[in-house]
């Protein structure tokens, strides 16, 4: 392990991979805002409970035994 830090800065190392890391939860946010599914900000801006679709509210299947 002391090979790769003799290779890599440790300080240039952490800050890019925070700077990756950050970049990444930052898109993920950005695509779930976009996402028709996952928008919570509309449902809590206009006070109505997020509306299920049919995929999810579908009861399981009944066994034929």
């Amino acid at each position: 392990m002391y090979r790769i830090w003799m290779l890599f800065d440790p300080r240039r190392a952490l800050v890019a991979l925070t700077a990756f890391l950050f970049f990444i939860v930052f898109l993920n946010h950005f695509v779930m805002l976009s996402s028709k599914y996952a928008f919570w900000l509309e449902a809590s801006a206009s006070g109505k409970a997020p509306v299920a679709t049919a995929k999810m509210a579908a009861p399981a299947p009944a066994s034929a035994n």
